[in-house]
């Protein structure tokens, strides 16, 4: 296997995002996180660094960066704090399956408007009984003169009221299995509905709803793919999206990492600051090690999603995704534990960060999911 390298750019790139998020984002994370509502500064800071169209490619108005360059905005973002992170991920997402699959005329109606922080983006595929079997979903769309019909309801949607355009798969020949299931793009005027936004245990300034599609008419023209093609689309967003998870759970353990040796090296006890006991010094040392392997996982894995090998992508991001996520879990737990009491307190940020490395382990396919893609592909 091929070793990645930063480059040069992607360095200069990373000093700069560091920067910006030390400055603008870092002194809101706290509040956006008591507040538990959408940070619609730091969102606005974002687009005005040109953060929304990173990623977009520079015929739709964005400035086409490649994986990496996208791995290190998030990291530096999650860093400070892992809501600006995900609200910088979500349209992306959203966005893929145009990207990749629909039409020109799609791309060009709405990518643009993502890069320049017009509109934002949603991705419905769960529902309350279809979570990892996205196959055994219920929400319907069905053919109607020159418009399909959706109705059904997605739950666990992120972003849900903030964006202007919802991708959503569903089914247009429910006994087909997951070959019956399509991708079309709705906009919210068409009459998309949140019925209700959850209490969450982490990451809080990121809304995260439950949206109904109540008999909603939408053109022909915003079919993604072809009918049909939409689990097929489903899961190559994934496969393209996994990675840049695992950079928002690797910017969680180096900002947890990073808090932790500052206050080892200033707490004394015994007469002297805890970071000479080398009990502590063992955390801390097993804490980076991991972050910077999961770090390199990443890397390697955002490489080949612009190389576009699908076979070894699927396995390589469910990889990064999996063990750059347990590595946040294990390395904010530790971090916590280094702070002692003052880690369990809300006057020190460790616990926030605790809290949100937990959905790493969760979102677009839980862990134990990853396991399954990486265990198929090895035994294909």
């Amino acid at each position: 296997m091929q070793t990645f390298q930063l480059t040069s750019d992607h360095r200069d790139f990373r000093d700069s995002i560091r920067a910006f998020a030390n400055q603008k984002i870092a002194p809101r994370a706290a509040e956006v996180d008591a507040k538990a509502e959408f940070p619609w500064e730091n969102f606005r800071d974002c687009v005005e660094m040109e953060l929304p169209a990173l990623w977009v490619p520079e015929q739709y108005g964005g400035s086409g960066a490649d994986h990496v360059f996208q791995a290190v905005m998030i990291e530096e973002l999650a860093r400070v704090c892992a809501t600006t992170a995900l609200v910088m991920l979500i349209s992306k997402l959203g966005m893929i399956p145009i990207l990749y699959w629909g039409s020109e005329e799609l791309k060009r109606k709405y990518l643009p408007r993502i890069a320049s922080g017009e509109a934002q983006a949603s991705y419905c595929l769960s529902e309350a009984d279809a979570g990892s079997d996205v196959a055994s979903m219920s929400t319907r769309a069905v053919r109607s003169g020159n418009d399909y019909i959706i109705s059904g309801t997605k739950y666990w949607i992120t972003n849900a009221g903030i964006s202007s355009t919802y991708t959503v798969f569903a089914k247009t020949d429910p006994g087909a299995g997951h070959k019956g299931i399509s991708a079309f793009l709705v906009e919210e005027e068409m009459g998309v509905k949140v019925a209700k936004l959850e209490q969450k245990l982490g990451i809080k300034g990121s809304p995260t709803g439950e949206v109904v599609f109540d008999e909603v008419r939408v053109p022909k023209e915003n079919l993604i793919g072809e009918e049909g093609q939409g689990f097929y689309i489903a899961m190559g967003t994934l496969d393209r999206s996994r990675p840049t998870i695992g950079a928002q759970a690797v910017g969680i353990a180096q900002g947890a990492i990073d808090y932790a040796t500052q206050y080892m090296k200033n707490r004394n006890q015994f007469g002297h600051p805890i970071a000479e006991f080398q009990g502590l010094q063992f955390m801390l040392a097993d804490m980076a090690t991991k972050t910077e392997a999961a770090r390199g996982l990443v890397y390697r894995a955002c490489s080949l999603v612009d190389a576009d090998p699908l076979g070894e992508l699927g396995k390589i991001g469910a990889m990064a995704k999996m063990f750059a996520s347990d590595t946040a879990m294990s390395v904010t737990t530790d971090a916590v534990q280094l702070l002692g009491g003052y880690g369990y307190t809300k006057d020190f940020p460790l616990e926030r960060y605790m809290r949100d490395a937990k959905i790493t382990q969760i979102y677009e396919g839980t862990n134990q999911i990853q396991r399954v893609v990486v265990a198929k592909k090895l035994l294909s």
